[in-house]
């Protein structure tokens, strides 16, 4: 093989990897917020993961994140705003990915 074939295998591997790691955070992050949602609603325990796993799943309804919003916001009722779900799930964005990076290295 040649160097330039090494060097795009490297970058297809390295992006791959990326790819991975992005989604094993967000989906990380849902599971996060749908925790947070769970004890919102009162669940715990079983209800609460399984409350959890919901959450994560919605995510693969449509791209971005709008579907796992109107999930946990319909679901939510008036106990939490779009705009407090949206600020909790960017505040478990960096909690995700750190606690990703830490279980990855």
């Amino acid at each position: 093989m040649s160097t330039f074939d090494d060097r795009e295998n490297a970058f297809e591997a390295k992006f791959a990897h990326y790819e991975e790691m992005q989604f094993k955070v967000v989906a990380r992050r849902n599971k996060l917020l749908g925790l947070w949602a769970a004890e919102l609603l009162g669940k715990s325990g079983a209800d609460a993961d399984a409350y959890a796993v919901e959450v994560v799943k919605s995510d693969f309804e449509e791209a971005g994140h709008d579907d796992v919003v109107r999930k946990v916001a319909g679901d939510l009722g008036n106990k939490a705003d779009e705009a407090t779900i949206r600020a909790k799930m960017d505040e478990l964005l960096s909690v995700a990915k750190s606690q990703v990076m830490s279980e990855a290295g």
